[in-house]
């Protein structure tokens, strides 16, 4: 582009780009980011003061794709973009992750991060290209940011790493992980695998790392050609007297409460603490000064704090549990009826109930990825977060972000064992009965059992858990095995691994700290694998492998292969041969184009009258096999007769009759049913047929009359 300042970084065979200067002067920062071509634009824009009566950092994060990156068309009636897609809110989401715990604590200004696909060529991915784009425009404005970071895909193919592979290359990949990092330590990573084991994944990781540092390298001489100073970043924290008084008023009473076991009692405990306390500081500190919102940042400083302690320190959890112990675990099958498979599992106070129905190839979805990949699956899982699952009261909206990017994790984590070119479309529903960490991780399990329930037959049994941190200045960083949603809230991070007893299919990393050493790295991969040997344990002493059959309530289906050339013969003229069979028979067919075609019903009789009806059909002429046919045709020298739907042959007039046939009326009229015997199929496809040979055969005369 014209007047713009541009950065090019070499990754391996291929250049990323970082540009700024020419589009949206006004916002805080912009850039751009390029790789193949493919462009993903960034603007970030800030208030000038913190928003009132906040107690949070108040980042927004938005992804658009615009249909002309692809040079095409919206569908729909208005003929343009319109609500974000899954795709858009999850590139949103893995933008937002990495991002938010590098700004400085204490800043409560409204922050928005719009990113936009500009150009996409089909081949190069938009995500990692969204954060790097993101990092970068950050970089260029004055906004308390602790960057850069860079993000790179990292696949694997024949047992060799590749950066950043194209959609093409992903086919044949065995990884998919989206690392992100900063120069010196990683900070996420996102993605699926094939049964990787820890150490290779570590290994892809440190891969993903030497690009990182080249990217942050890139972003920080952008900065410098722009002429700006090197980054600065100062930030707050809650007001140290008015911690160490509250800690003063309430530290013992906290603690106490803290440290009990179930949750809900835990947060009644904890919230008379809260009153007691807010009304204390209120009279040391008049009300004027000690908002509510201002009590509630104090107050979360000291509850984390005093976690963190317990520990740290005296090496107590808030339930009591070992550092690597796992909560009680129940599993059970079947638990609704009628339903096409169902599971309850449960972690601790974490509950899961999931439901599998099984569809046709209609029911499939279809995706309108403009940066390529698949255009349809059969696979889906989807999140719901009830808020009787944490006791609370809400309003009941439409999806966010959360369910959605919830359901992704899992989903990914249980794909790659989903039996290949299954014919049936998969859906997944967890719901969420109770939530008291790692929801996520749950819907793996439970999703895993629901589908071995309803007979799909899964390679193997996946399971996840979440491994959770808490650090602190001048001690040794303890590890959490099955992280409780408070441990969340006050530890350093929440990893996510799910797989099978051999190896890894899908991760998610969050952190809050601005970095994770690679011995935490190695270590929370290693205490996920010992975890999840026990959760699959319990899983499948409730279902030790899929059931052999499916439910009576799910649809049957039969499969055969045809000649695709005898595709048109099947469908008919304007549909009319698939929508009477469809039609007589209660079915659904989809019929693919290699000559694939699935017959669905619940009940058998019909399916194999719809069987027959298309192998009637679709039916190839055998050589020496006898047929009834209709004559359709009189020529001089034969007669020619459809004996397959829709396929004729001719049958020469010395083949007519074991005597000399001087005219070919003698013999057999318009429209008249014979038998004849196919002699040959030519190359070309036509089909020689003899009635004398079908006759003889049937020790019947060839005479008329």
């Amino acid at each position: 582009m014209k007047n713009t300042t541009t950065v090019r970084v070499a990754l391996g065979d291929q250049t990323m780009t970082f540009e700024t200067g020419l589009l949206a002067r006004q916002a805080a920062g912009q850039a751009t980011c390029q790789l193949g071509e493919t462009i993903v634009f960034s603007a970030v824009s800030n208030t000038n003061k913190p928003r009132e009566g906040i107690d949070y950092f108040p980042l927004q994060v938005e992804y658009r794709e615009r249909f002309y990156a692809a040079g095409r068309f919206p569908g729909g009636y208005f003929k343009r973009e319109g609500r974000p897609t899954e795709k858009e809110i999850l590139t949103a989401r893995v933008t937002d992750r990495p991002i938010r715990p590098l700004f400085a604590e204490g800043y409560y200004n409204e922050v928005q991060i719009n990113n936009a696909l500009l150009v996409a060529d089909g081949e190069n991915e938009s995500d990692i290209l969204s954060i790097n784009a993101a990092s970068a425009a950050l970089m260029l404005s004055e906004l308390p940011f602790f960057g850069p970071i860079g993000a790179v895909r990292v696949g694997r193919i024949n047992g060799q790493f590749i950066l950043n592979p194209t959609q093409s290359q992903m086919k044949a990949s065995d990884l998919d992980l989206v690392y992100v990092g900063r120069r010196d330590l990683p900070m996420m990573i996102e993605g699926s695998a094939k049964e990787i084991n820890n150490a290779d994944m570590v290994a892809a990781m440190k891969f993903g790392h030497e690009a990182v540092v080249k990217i942050c390298d890139a972003q920080l001489e952008l900065r410098a050609k722009m002429g700006l100073p090197e980054k600065t970043v100062s930030e707050t924290g809650p007001d140290s007297e008015q911690v160490g008084k509250l800690r003063e008023i309430c530290a013992a009473d906290l603690e106490a409460a803290l440290f009990t076991v179930m949750k809900l009692e835990r947060q009644q405990k904890v919230g008379k603490v809260f009153d007691d306390a807010f009304a204390k500081m209120q009279e040391i500190y008049g009300e004027e000064i000690m908002t509510e919102n201002r009590f509630k940042q104090l107050f979360d400083t000291l509850e984390i704090e005093l976690v963190r302690k317990g520990i740290l320190e005296k090496g107590k959890r808030m339930d009591g549990r070992a550092m690597d112990e796992l909560r009680p675990l129940t599993a059970e099958v079947a638990v609704l009826p009628r339903v096409h498979g169902s599971a309850l599992f449960s972690r601790g106070e974490t509950q899961a109930m999931a439901v599998t129905t099984l569809g046709t190839g209609q029911d499939e979805q279809e995706l309108d990825g403009l940066t390529g990949g698949e255009k349809a699956k059969r696979f889906t899982l989807h999140y719901n977060f009830p808020p009787y699952s944490t006791g609370e009261v809400k309003r009941l909206g439409g999806l966010n972000r959360r369910e959605i990017g919830h359901g992704a994790l899992a989903e990914r984590s249980i794909e790659e064992m989903m039996p290949k070119d299954y014919p049936y479309t998969v859906r997944v529903v967890s719901e969420i009965m109770g939530s008291n960490g790692s929801s996520s991780m749950a819907s793996v399990c439970v999703g895993t059992l629901a589908l071995m329930d309803a007979g799909i037959p899964l390679k193997k049994p996946v399971a996840g858990i979440s491994i959770g941190l808490v650090t602190g200045a001048g001690q040794k960083p303890v590890l959490l095995t099955d992280i409780l949603g408070a441990e969340d809230h006050c530890g350093d991070m929440d990893f996510k691994v799910a797989g099978t007893r051999e190896g890894i299919t899908g991760f998610q990393v969050d952190l809050k700290i601005r970095g994770l050493d690679w011995d935490l790295v190695a270590g929370a991969f290693d205490r996920a694998h010992a975890a999840r040997q026990k959760i699959l344990d319990a899983m499948q002493a409730a279902l030790p492998a899929p059931r052999p059959e499916l439910s009576p309530y799910a649809p049957r289906i039969m499969v055969v292969n045809i000649n695709p050339e005898k595709i048109g013969a099947l469908i008919g003229p304007g549909g009319k041969n698939i929508r009477r069979i469809t039609e007589t028979t209660g079915t659904q067919i989809d019929i693919e184009d290699d000559g694939k075609v699935s017959i669905f019903s619940n009940n058998k009789d019909n399916l194999d009258a719809a069987l027959r009806e298309v192998e009637a059909l679709t039916a190839e002429a055998e050589v020496g096999k006898i047929y009834r046919g209709n004559v359709t045709g009189i020529k001089d020298f034969g007669a020619f007769v459809e004996f397959l739907p829709g396929q004729e042959g001719l049958v020469h007039i010395s083949e007519l009759a074991d005597f000399r046939v001087n005219r070919t009326e003698n013999i057999v009229k318009m429209g008249e049913s014979i038998w004849v015997k196919v002699l040959s199929v030519e190359d070309n496809g036509k089909v020689r047929l003899s009635r004398k040979a079908a006759m003889a055969d049937k020790g019947e005369q060839t005479r008329r009359g």
